[in-house]
Formats: C-alpha cells, structure tokens, sequence
C-alpha cells in the first residue's frame, strides 16, 4: 500500500473529503472508527461496572485512562521524532490489544475486581499515549500540506462518530450480555489498524533523520522549542483555560445519568451519543461558525455553550430535555478542540512536531486526568448539582479569558524548513559531541536603526532558542556603536549542525531577513565559531590554538 498521497482532481481541492483521496488516509481512518467505537465501549463497560461504588472511583476511570498522558507524552514524542512511527503505532497496537484482551477474560471469569479494572485502564492509557504523537505526526505523511485542515476535520468526524455509536452500542451490549464482551469486542478492533500499517510503504524520505540524539537532548530540545514559541504557548494556555470545565461533563454525565435522570447503562450511552452527534454536525459547521466569529470568537463561544449546558445538566431531570441540550455541547467540544488542534499543527515543525504534540496532548489529557477525580470529590461533597453549577462557572471564566489571552494570529507563519544557513568553513572538521559551540554574529547598524533593530532582534532571539541556543545575547561595542555582536552557545557542533541543516525554518529566515533590512548599506554580517578553550578539537599543526573561527555569511 503505498503513502503517496493520491492528487484528485481540482474539483476536490475545497472538499472536506478530499484527504480520502490518499489511499493510506482513507483506510486508516476506516480502521480508527472501528476502533475508537471499541474504546468508547470499553469505557460505558468499566465505568458501568463501578456504579455501584463512591463518586470518586466512577471518575477515576477517566483518570486511569488519561494519567499515562501526562508521564509519557514527553518521552513518546521523543520516541515518535527518533525512530519509525509505523513501528511505533504498531507496538501500541499490539500492547493495547493484549491489555484489552485481559479485561475480557478476567471479566468473563468474575476475577475483575475494581482495583485491577483501573490498573489494566491504566496500562491501556499507556498504550494510547505512545500512540498519540506518532499518529498526529503521521498526518503530513498521509495527505498534502494544503489538506491537513480537512484531515483534521475528519479525524475529530471520526472521534465524534465513534462518540455517537459506541457508547450507544456499549450500553445495549453491556445491557443484554455484559462488560466482557465489549471488552473483548475491544481487543479485536486494534487489528485493523495493524494491518493497514503493516501493509503502508512509508517512504524513506519520512523515515526518521534525528540521529543518535539521547533522551535527555532530546527533551531538552521540545522543551526550548515550546517554551520560546509564543503562538504554541499561547495554544497550550487557552488548553488549560478550557480542558477543567469541560471535564465535568465527561466524568460526571454516568453519575447524572444514574443518580438525577434515573437512566440505565442503555440512557446513558444515548446520552453520549446526542453528545457525539452535535459533535459530528459542528464539524461540518465549523468552517461557517469560524468565518463568522473568527477563530477567538469561536473559543468563547464554545466555552459560553458548554457552561449553559453544564447548567442545564444541574437543573432539569426530563432525559429528553438533557439529551436535546447535550446536541449543542457536542458541537463546542469539536469546535474548541478542533481550533486548538490545527492552532497547534500549523505552528509546529517537521523535526519538532511529535514532542510539540506530545505537550499538547499532555496538557489536553493531563487536564482530564487530574480534573476528573476533582469533580469526583466536589460531586461527594457539595453534591453533584453544586459539582456542575461550579464547573459552568469555571466555563464562564474560560469565555471571559478570551479577550485578555487570545490565540495569536498565525498569519504568515511558515514551518517548513529552509536550509538557508552555507555549511561554515572551519579548518577542522569537529566531531559531534564537540562543544559548547559559542557563535558569535557581528552587525554593523545605521544610528537610526538601532531601536528597531534590537527590537526585531529579540524574534531572532526566540528562533535562536528555540533552534538549539542555551544563551543569547546582543551587546552594542562601547568604541564604535554601529557595532552590534550577538552571541549565542550551542549545546555541541551536532546541535549547530542540526540548526544549520534540519531545524531552520522560513519563519525563522523571515525573522533575520527583517533585522538585516537595518543592516548599513553594503555591509554584511560576520560570523565565527569557537570551542571552549582546552576541551575542543585540536587543529593539526596549531596546537596551541584555543579558539578557532571562520567567516562564513
């Protein structure tokens, strides 16, 4: 099966269905639903079998299933940028299959005790968090750049489908013949997306380029990317902002099922699907809604959405009313999350994109980890129509939060890479492991430029940071103040390499061209490289040389 993707026609080309058109995408997405429909029926299964327990564990089911998010997003998204992503999935296919495959047995024989249904929800979560950023990372892979919009609408169709029938289907099969079988019903869905990676070609040119990079390094390199990103941070912040209120809902919508609607397992699975199918209908709305409120309008009014909702759960106890509320709470979930989603991909780089993601998915499922069981306890203590007034409050808070920390504009952003730095031509060849590398660029600044040029500067100095630079700094020469030196360390002539060859993108580029538009006329800037004196590279027939330096752009 090959990952080319397909070019359809120029018919398609604004279709939302257009990323069918890749055969990979089109068969892997077959493949999710029928496993995502399993997962959402696993999850009616086990939090129906702890009804009869407090509050508190009923929720932990959503914790047990997220927590592993938040110990091993970092370390899966190193996994995912270091080694083939195909083998990685494939792992979490099987492992995922074994767990679930556990479940069922130990259900059907009435060994599964509460203690051993969160651990195993535990180790499943392990498997879905070694999945997540491989599989986000993957989508450029599948479909064309233009595309990854439309295939993000279709990923969250997909999720919402499986929302709309498989608590549906998890409630009438736990309803007629027990949690095991959707247990078991589980298991067998991970087969299909196995085989669709088993048969996909990935092309070599996706292939992993990362090197011998260890795992330290590499934490360390998501790390400086996402912490010197205003527009990822500023994603990750309207995340937080969101995720707390609206966990509510999922951790405490089988207790309002149960307790204030009278509802066996069957209600409260159609009440997951009235969620799922408003879910479905906003993504197809949501290109509309986005146009007329723009991309801040459409995060406020999500989470406004989301708090009448949560009001209207609290309040009425007519199940046909709250099925019919919970339409138009399905729809600001797709909207708010699809939002942050692409918010996120387009801001991220090839060579950084699977630990990017894996910081979103952990804020975005580490979230719900922890707010769950809060509500668990508020619902225990205040009772649970105090638990979901409380939690639309929080949501109120969230849409007021917008004007004050809106998403930045993501205009004229560009990751894609741009290996415009020339190879700099020392008189050595350093080993990789060589450094601390100090890079030391000297401008030469017109006197009406040199505000704005220390303010364009400071762009310079996030691409710096985020590239690979442990310190930067610009300093003006107190005996000739045209002069301008900037200096930035480099971790080892590996990581420079790498700023050099693999990380630069045209953002970056734009971010230089634009400080070096203030430049004196005719002028260029120079470069050097030196190694810290004593531990560097020896130069043959210069040994006693400390420092060595070349002009390169």
């Amino acid at each position: 099966m090959s990952a080319a993707p397909s070019t359809p026609g120029p018919s398609m080309s604004d279709s939302p269905w257009a990323p069918f058109a890749a055969r990979v995408f089109r068969a892997l997405w077959i493949a999710q639903l029928v496993s995502n429909v399993g997962s959402w029926m696993q999850t009616v299964g086990a939090q129906w079998l702890l009804l009869g327990h407090n509050a508190a564990l009923v929720t932990l089911v959503q914790t047990a299933s997220s927590l592993p998010v938040v110990l091993l997003a970092l370390p899966s998204g190193v996994v995912a940028d270091r080694f083939d992503r195909r083998s990685v999935l494939l792992v979490a296919q099987f492992a995922m299959l074994a767990v679930s495959g556990a479940l069922a047995v130990l259900t059907f024989t009435d060994a599964l005790t509460p203690t051993a249904l969160l651990a195993l929800t535990f180790v499943l979560g392990c498997g879905t968090a070694l999945m997540g950023p491989a599989w986000q990372a993957i989508q450029p892979e599948l479909v064309e750049r233009r595309r990854l919009g439309q295939a993000a609408a279709l990923g969250a169709v997909n999720m919402n489908l499986a929302r709309a029938v498989g608590p549906a289907l998890g409630g009438a099969v736990v309803a007629a013949a027990g949690a095991g079988w959707v247990f078991a019903f589980n298991a067998v869905s991970y087969l299909g997306i196995a085989a669709v990676l088993v048969l996909w070609q990935r092309p070599r040119t996706a292939l992993p380029t990362g090197g011998n990079e260890r795992l330290p390094a590499a934490l360390n390199a998501g790390r400086r990317y996402v912490w010197n990103a205003p527009g990822v941070r500023r994603v990750l912040l309207r995340t937080t902002l969101f995720i707390p209120g609206g966990a509510a809902l999922w951790s405490l919508l089988p207790l309002s099922a149960s307790r204030s609607l009278g509802l066996g397992s069957g209600g409260y699975g159609l009440l997951l699907t009235a969620v799922g199918v408003g879910a479905v209908a906003g993504a197809f709305a949501l290109p509309r809604i986005q146009r007329v409120l723009g991309v801040n309008g459409t995060l406020a009014a999500g989470a406004l959405v989301f708090a009448a909702v949560l009001a209207v759960l609290a309040t009425v106890r007519a199940p046909w009313l709250v099925t019919v509320a919970l339409l138009p709470a399905g729809l600001a979930w797709i909207g708010v999350l699809s939002t942050l989603n692409a918010a996120v991909q387009t801001r991220l780089p090839g060579w950084v994109r699977a630990r990017g993601l894996a910081v979103y998915l952990l804020v975005f499922q580490g979230g719900q980890a922890l707010a769950a069981p809060l509500w668990g306890v508020v619902a225990d203590w205040l009772g649970l129509t105090a638990a979901l007034l409380v939690a639309g409050a929080v949501m109120l808070l969230s849409a007021a939060s917008v004007r004050r920390w809106p998403l930045h504009d993501a205009e004229g952003i560009d990751p894609s890479l741009s290996d415009h730095w020339p190879a700099p031509p020392l008189v050595f060849e350093p080993g990789e492991a060589d450094g601390p590398v100090l890079v030391s660029v000297v401008y030469r600044v017109a006197p009406d430029h040199r505000a704005e040029f220390t303010d364009r500067m400071s762009h310079v100095a996030r691409s710096r940071r985020r590239t690979g630079a442990l310190e930067w700094g610009l300093y003006q020469d107190g005996h000739d103040p045209e002069r301008f030196v900037e200096n930035y360390l480099v971790a080892s002539w590996a990581e420079h390499l790498a700023q050099h060859h693999s990380r630069l993108t045209v953002t970056d580029r734009r971010h230089e061209e634009r400080a070096r538009a203030l430049l004196v006329p005719g002028t260029l800037p120079e470069v050097t490289h030196a190694f810290a004196a004593g531990s560097g590279p020896v130069v043959p027939d210069r040994t006693e040389q400390a420092q060595y330096s070349s002009r390169s752009r």
